[in-house]
């Protein structure tokens, strides 16, 4: 018993510190971000969300090591009964097809209220409960989502697994009076971090999630605005802007600017896109721009990969690299020296 303790006490100190340093390279890659898809107060509740989980890991790494015991105190309740409406409020907006915030949305506030009523025995496994009635609600909204799961299938895979790992949590919550509590902190502190790698290796993999899934909950939702458009030559012009005039190198192009060239509202050209090619507006612009960094990789073997970069659109190296792995599955330099060795 002892070996398997002490094995699962150094494997939860090595996920707390994982995911201590993934919350502060969230937090600042959040803030370096130049194009924000969220409104201020959903990327406020991601902040709270990041900031509560990072919270939580800090208290347990206290307690683990026996420097201090704040996993019985108010704060860690607050921190633990914050976590279910921070992770709502910040996951509406992409979600929810009609996301406007009401009066009635401060009532999911009311849980933290609980852990001031509540002794702790009876305000911990209460905690877990508020939460699985978040996820149901989760379940509710992917569940409306299964047309669209042939568009993004690799990225729901990505929310699969979080929810997966939320369930874990939850269980574990539930079975707490029947743990050790140092076991029931211990895993607790691992799933917590496995959330935190599922996160990165998420935002890593598809850079532009949070603009996909909810352009995909607009679509699933909305009714069809195309009904008096001529498709055929909208498309045709979109395909000239794309390939003669290479709107897309444009770093500033967004859906209404493509839309205003197009003559057609922000709703029409999303939905456009959506039926005509399986994805939403921020893919589809990236497709154009990797698709053309291709060309430009191999015709040109003396340009920078970062000079490419920049010329067809991207804003940074590293939205660049991150994109073109999504897009081709390795690095441009890789794909670059794969096919001219190829060619050779």
């Amino acid at each position: 018993m002892f070996p398997l303790l002490s094995f699962m006490q150094i494997a939860s100190l090595l996920f707390i510190g994982f995911s201590l340093g993934a919350a502060a390279l969230l937090i600042v890659g959040n803030i370096l971000q130049r194009q924000e898809p969220l409104r201020c107060a959903s990327k406020l509740a991601g902040f709270l969300l990041v900031v509560g989980l990072a919270g939580i890991q800090s208290l347990h790494l206290g307690y683990l090591l026996n420097r201090f015991d704040q996993v019985h105190s108010a704060v860690y309740l607050l921190l633990l009964y914050g976590i279910a409406p921070s992770f709502y409020f910040y996951s509406r907006q992409l979600l929810i097809a009609d996301n406007r915030y009401r009066p009635t949305d401060c009532l999911h506030v009311t849980p933290i209220l609980l852990n001031l009523a509540l002794p702790y025995h009876l305000a911990l496994p209460v905690a877990f409960l508020v939460g699985s009635g978040y996820l149901l609600w989760l379940v509710k909204i992917l569940y409306g989502l299964r047309r669209q799961r042939r568009r993004f299938h690799l990225e729901l895979l990505a929310l699969g697994t979080l929810f997966t790992i939320a369930v874990a949590v939850l269980v574990l919550g539930f079975i707490w009076p029947l743990l050790n509590e140092t076991d029931f902190i211990s895993g607790y502190s691992m799933l917590i971090g496995l959330a935190f790698f599922a996160v990165t290796l998420t935002l890593l993999r598809f850079p532009g999630i949070e603009a996909d899934v909810s352009e995909a909950v607009q679509a699933a939702y909305a009714e069809s605005t195309l009904k008096n458009i001529d498709k055929p030559a909208v498309l045709a012009r979109l395909d000239a802007l794309m390939k003669k005039d290479k709107l897309y190198t444009l770093e500033t192009l967004n859906l209404a600017l493509l839309a205003e060239q197009l003559e057609l509202s922000q709703h029409q050209l999303s939905e456009l896109i959506n039926t005509e090619f399986q994805q939403g507006f921020s893919r589809y612009i990236r497709q154009q721009r990797i698709a053309e960094a291709k060309k430009q990789l191999l015709a040109d073997p003396n340009a920078s990969v970062l000079a490419i970069g920049l010329s067809v659109g991207f804003s940074t190296q590293s939205n660049f690299y991150a994109a073109f792995r999504e897009m081709v599955g390795m690095a441009p330099g890789q794909y670059r020296k794969m096919h001219a060795s190829s060619s050779a």
